[in-house]
């Protein structure tokens, strides 16, 4: 091969600029994985609250019920000040609270709905509902974050089957524990389950969950067939 054709399969090598090491200098052979993420922004101790529901469904059936019985005794009032009678519906329920006791069954019955209705707006108002979603860590002061908790159950039930001898795995994820129940079909018990406790507890520091939760791990023998 004559030199022409070798020069013309090379590469060339473009101009470095080379820095002298110092002793602050990082260790350029340091791999990706040693690389550590900033501390999040909650590293002094202040918890990370959960995330609030809309509640969409339960304000629209507020909104529309309040709507219906506001028009319908607007549309009374207007009605009477037109000189028009008043509704039969208003004049009924008007005669029924002068005539009825207090401690008449229906009287009762409709004072426990009201009452149970006006719980249930209330524990609706005072709670912040999206108990599926676990806050995460935050990184950034303007970015929040939350992770569902069937997707933590698939993320360690997933980090559990790479144990050797587990054979099936069911993991239940909630709020403060991790329910795992696997079935080892070879290997020993004591040490499946020792090797799971030490997987799924990296496993769960690496989902960045604000609180962390505890684990439960139970392995088992499968079952004889028949």
């Amino acid at each position: 091969m004559s030199e022409s054709q070798e020069s013309e399969g090379t590469t060339q090598r473009l101009p470095v600029i080379e820095k002298e090491a110092g002793p602050a200098t990082l260790d350029q052979s340091a791999s990706a994985a040693d690389y550590d993420p900033p501390p999040p922004v909650d590293a002094k101790g202040r918890g990370e609250r959960r995330f609030w529901s809309a509640r969409r469904i339960p304000a629209a059936i507020t909104a529309l019920v309040l709507l219906f019985a506001a028009g319908m005794f607007l549309y009374d009032i207007a009605s009477v000040r037109a000189d028009r009678p008043v509704m039969r519906w208003r004049r009924e329920l008007a005669q029924q609270l002068a005539e009825r006791p207090l401690d008449d069954i229906w009287v009762l019955v409709g004072a426990g709905v009201a009452a149970v209705l006006g719980l249930w707006l209330l524990v609706l108002a005072t709670t912040p509902g999206l108990r599926s979603v676990l806050p995460m860590r935050r990184t950034h002061p303007d970015v929040r974050a939350g992770l569902h908790r069937d997707l933590a159950a698939l993320v360690l039930r997933d980090r559990a089957m790479e144990v050797s001898g587990v054979q099936s795995v069911r993991v239940r994820v909630r709020r403060s524990r991790a329910d795992v129940r696997a079935l080892a079909h070879f290997r020993e018990l004591d040490d499946v389950r020792a090797d799971l406790d030490a997987t799924l507890a990296d496993a769960i520091r690496g989902l960045g969950l604000n609180r962390p939760p505890s684990l439960s791990v139970k392995v088992q023998r499968p079952g004889r067939k028949g």
